[in-house]
């Protein structure tokens, strides 16, 4: 299975970017791992939060194709835990689901289209910046992947 990280918006502090990276490189040890970034639409601090979220999510369906089982970072998602999301993942792969895509929104978050196109997912009941999404996201990811394969990373 190939996974798919649809991300608006780069990485902008250096241990943002480093901690996102190191996780990239030990999920590609278990999976190929594809991390596509987005340009945050201009809008400015006085732009239109839902016109942002319509203009980037249809930038975002549009990079997917239409059978690609989408899994959407949503502060409103259900949240799992680190045993469920690996569960997740490896129902998928036993599955033969080829590829597997997380969406990660932008500042205004993602628009209802986007949405309902996946299943909401959360990793947090608190609000985190669309940045400390992905590196969280990353790792997570990575401990799933330990977690299928019973190595000692995730020590429970």
């Amino acid at each position: 299975m190939k996974l798919t990280l649809l991300c608006v918006g780069k990485l902008s502090s250096p241990w943002l970017r480093d901690g996102a990276e190191d996780y990239q490189a030990r999920i590609r040890r278990y999976l190929p791992l594809n991390v596509v970034e987005l340009k945050e639409e201009k809008g400015g601090k006085k732009g239109d939060p839902r016109q942002v979220r319509d203009g980037e999510g249809e930038r975002l369906l549009q990079r997917l194709g239409s059978d690609v089982p989408l899994l959407v970072l949503d502060e409103n998602g259900k949240g799992c835990s680190s045993e469920e999301l690996a569960q997740l993942l490896e129902n998928r792969m036993l599955n033969g689901t080829q590829e597997l895509a997380f969406v990660i929104g932008g500042a205004y978050g993602l628009s209802d289209a986007v949405k309902k196109r996946g299943k909401l997912l959360s990793l947090s009941r608190m609000t985190l910046t669309h940045q400390m999404a992905r590196l969280l996201l990353c790792e997570q990811i990575y401990r799933g992947l330990t977690i299928i394969r019973n190595e000692p990373y995730h020590n429970r």
